[in-house]
């Protein structure tokens, strides 16, 4: 993702803002994403428990004792499908998507900030990607806080279709309203989340390679370079994760039919426990996730001859 400017070829000959570039990105978003998240489907079992039944399931090992002991070791997979295929659409989306809209942006807003472009980038991406993972999402949260409702996508799809009201709207494409009603939490969960994430990642880099290493990115061997990468990622996803607690909380009550919008979300879970609800197993969660997709994703960029992600776009 090395600077903005005419396309560069690589040693493979595929050439940085490309179609073929783009394609690569998106795959390897798609890939990170949708494995990543897979990987920790017993841990979002857990807090998606946590958020809608707090009383019950009151800490991580508790909860983990209370699922295990009342559903079996089969509950802390109950989802992964939706994890797997909603996760890697929405990563593929968001990646391949920002770096599309980077390079857009750093060409329509001549002499704005890196800053803003990094945000308005992350905001337009995560929108669209936002739009693909809702369905997964509305299905998983009720697959994995309802034991009877379904056993995954194949079952539950047609069975949430059914079973909500048939209000209907209009995003790209007729959407049914039983799995998009919380699109809007969704995105106040994921917007500042993706716009924060980038954006850190991104000044991180940069702060790595010119005052900690002091050396530029290609003076780096594969080892550093995929170091900084990782560090960078953990340093995103931790703040990230701080500001996107609420509107999480808000997503699983709407999900669960706890509450019907986003405000009776809001009074029922109480202002101040939106802020801490669960913050624990998503710092748990979302740090060593946005630190893996970070990684696969800049490995298949290094693989593909590409440079790694990060650093400031160069006028």
């Amino acid at each position: 993702m090395g600077g903005v400017g005419e396309a560069k070829v690589t040693r493979d000959r595929l050439k940085v803002f490309s179609q073929d570039y783009y394609a690569l990105c998106a795959f390897g978003g798609m890939l990170s994403a949708g494995t990543t998240h897979l990987a920790i489907t017993p841990l979002d079992v857990l807090k998606v428990n946590m958020q809608v039944n707090p009383v019950k399931y009151n800490s991580i090992f508790t909860g983990f004792q209370v699922l295990l002991k009342e559903q079996g070791p089969s509950s802390l997979w109950r989802g992964w499908s939706g994890k797997l295929f909603g996760y890697g659409a929405q990563g593929g989306c968001k990646f391949g998507l920002y770096e599309y809209f980077k390079k857009m942006y750093a060409d329509l807003l001549v002499g704005q900030s890196q800053t803003t472009i990094f945000f308005i980038s992350s905001a337009s991406a995560q929108i669209v990607a936002d739009i693909a993972l809702c369905p997964f999402e509305a299905v998983k949260v009720r697959v994995q806080t309802q034991p009877h409702f379904a056993k995954g996508l194949i079952d539950g799809v047609p069975k949430l279709y059914a079973q909500e009201s048939l209000y209907g709207i209009i995003l790209v494409i007729f959407c049914h309203y039983s799995f998009y009603k919380g699109l809007f939490p969704l995105w106040g969960r994921n917007l500042p989340f993706s716009m924060l994430m980038f954006t850190s990642f991104e000044h991180s880099v940069n702060f790595l390679y010119r005052d900690v290493i002091q050396k530029k990115r290609e003076e780096c061997s594969r080892a550093r370079q995929l170091g900084v990468t990782c560090a960078a990622g953990y340093i995103s996803g931790a703040i990230g994760t701080i500001v996107s607690t609420p509107a999480d909380n808000v997503i699983a009550s709407l999900y669960n039919r706890d509450a019907h919008n986003a405000f009776q979300a809001v009074k029922s879970i109480g202002f101040p426990k939106l802020f801490t609800r669960s913050l624990s197993i998503r710092i748990a969660l979302v740090g060593p996730v946005v630190t893996l997709q970070w990684f696969f994703y800049d490995s298949i960029k290094l693989l593909a001859g590409l440079p790694t992600s990060g650093g400031i776009i160069e006028d």
